[in-house]
């Protein structure tokens, strides 16, 4: 192996929060070091006004900005818009497409994931992943009349729930509505307020990603090709954005449970198959049938339905496109790059952080790792003190943020927070469930193993969350309350704070 200058620079390829956040730990923590971020997009994610909610739990927002300010921001830092092409750990050496090559002392690899469409190269079927991805659904959703929405995750269940003037069609693979969160139980909760009209705020829309578009001189080749490489969305994507379609009607959303996609017909196809279109129902709302759709959609339970454009929200595959020519370089089970507990991959001095991951290590009894902005940030900035560590000779035990799983988002309004074995995942069928509810105001549910509290879903305002997640990490024996542990006329944050 070719000997490694110990100057050479830091390299991130990726400038999604992953990548942002290695960069900006690395900048932080060795400001006499160059560090270099690889991008394939004119932007960078930025987390900003960050938040400790609690020793696990984080609030931030995402901004979407230029790379001059990252260069401003830390004066070690430097952008490099190049798509990297080839990574030669023996040379200790990263190549771009134009030619050149780079040499690097450590190198984490933060690629993030690419969509798994459900068709490609159709102009009607579109994905949801960057900016230009969002750009491109805001003009087509300005004259739909109807959509029809794939997937049953965050995404999915964001778009289902902005969606105004124009109906939707929900298909999803599941017995319920945004499973890859919430059970069944959970999910009752949300079902009155998927289709119902959204109350207006008076204090304006939320500000959790800005952003500015502006019309792309690429052609559709090339804008393709850079959206296919382009960073994930951040939280709370959708918020303030124009999401109306051509009519006027607020909610119409229809779901089609336990299928997925059969078959995509184009009017030509629909018309030679010489049956009829499903009827939607929205209940008391009239359906706008119109007499010819642009795309039909066949689902495996049989029905049909015709719209103006299908939206493919079926998550994301690391995107391990540009790492196929590494050599010794070992995937996951899932397409991921394996990293122990260290973000290091089999190959020395080459890191990885965020989608493109996939921790093998032994998690934490607490702890699961689920592809998500909060995760890509903690990965991210914890692989750059690995790696700091490492070219000082270092040794340093893993994050805090490795010890429970914990995060927060919004679903149909409502505050989401999710901790530890949410929904008993690992432990089979040995665990009781216990639950509280407000209809339309709050859900509490909180996983029970041996008295011990192993994972919690609150739904609303309850403040409950610090006092949870210190019941789960303290492993507290809550044997002693039984049911009457979410009791509301018991403070039991007073009682265990």
């Amino acid at each position: 192996m070719a000997s490694v200058n110990s100057e050479h620079d830091f390299i991130i390829i990726g400038g999604g929060i992953a990548g942002v956040s290695c960069v900006e730990q690395l900048a932080y923590s060795c400001p006499e070091r160059k560090v270099k971020l690889f991008t394939a997009s004119p932007v960078v994610k930025a987390v900003t006004n960050y938040k400790k909610m609690s020793r696990a739990l984080e609030e931030f927002d995402v901004e979407e900005k230029s790379s001059q300010w990252l260069e401003q921001t830390h004066p070690n830092v430097e952008v490099i818009h190049a798509e990297v092409t080839d990574l030669c750990p023996d040379q200790h050496l990263v190549k771009t497409k134009d030619g050149r090559s780079f040499p690097y002392t450590k190198v984490c690899l933060c690629t993030g994931g690419r969509p798994k469409k459900i068709a490609k190269d159709n102009p009607y079927i579109l994905g949801i992943r960057d900016t230009e991805s969002v750009q491109t659904f805001q003009e087509h959703l300005e004259g739909a009349k109807r959509i029809v929405v794939v997937g049953n995750g965050g995404i999915a269940t964001e778009l289902v729930y902005e969606v105004e003037g124009c109906e939707v069609i929900w298909a999803i693979k599941d017995a319920s509505i945004s499973s890859t969160f919430v059970d069944a139980g959970t999910a009752e909760f949300f079902l009155p307020h998927v289709a119902a009209d959204k109350e207006q705020s008076d204090t304006g829309p939320s500000k959790r990603l800005k952003y500015t578009l502006t019309k792309s001189t690429e052609s559709d080749d090339k804008q393709r090709e850079r959206s296919s490489l382009g960073s994930a969305l951040g939280p709370d994507w959708s918020a303030g954005l124009d999401m109306k379609g051509q009519g006027s009607q607020s909610h119409m959303v229809h779901i089609e449970y336990q299928c997925e996609v059969d078959r995509i017909l184009s009017p030509e196809d629909f018309h030679k198959l010489s049956v009829e279109e499903t009827v939607p129902n929205f209940g008391d709302k009239a359906s706008e049938c119109a007499p010819s759709w642009r795309i039909y959609i066949k689902l495996t339970n049989g029905k049909i339905y015709g719209c103006d454009f299908i939206v493919s929200a079926t998550g994301v595959l690391p995107n391990t496109t540009i790492l196929g020519s590494i050599g010794g370089l070992k995937l996951s089970e899932d397409g991921g790059v394996a990293v122990d507990d260290h973000m290091r991959t089999s190959i020395g001095d080459v890191y990885a952080a965020g989608d493109v991951c996939t921790a093998t290590w032994e998690p934490a009894p607490n702890w699961t790792q689920m592809r998500l902005w909060s995760q890509a940030r903690q990965m991210g900035a914890y692989a750059a003190k690995c790696m700091v560590a490492d070219v000082c000779g270092e040794t340093i035990p893993q994050d805090f943020c490795f010890e429970l799983f914990a995060h927060v988002t919004h679903f149909f309004g409502f505050k989401v927070v999710l901790l530890g074995k949410f929904n008993g995942q690992g432990l089979g069928t040995d665990y009781e469930v216990m639950l509280r509810m407000t209809k339309g105001v709050e859900y509490v549910k909180v996983v029970m193993h041996n008295g011990l509290m192993k994972g919690a879903i609150l739904i609303g305002d309850t403040d409950l969350e610090e006092t949870f997640e210190n019941l789960i990490l303290n492993e507290t024996d809550l044997s002693p309350f039984g049911v009457d542990l979410l009791d509301p006329n018991i403070d039991i944050e007073d009682y265990f704070d």
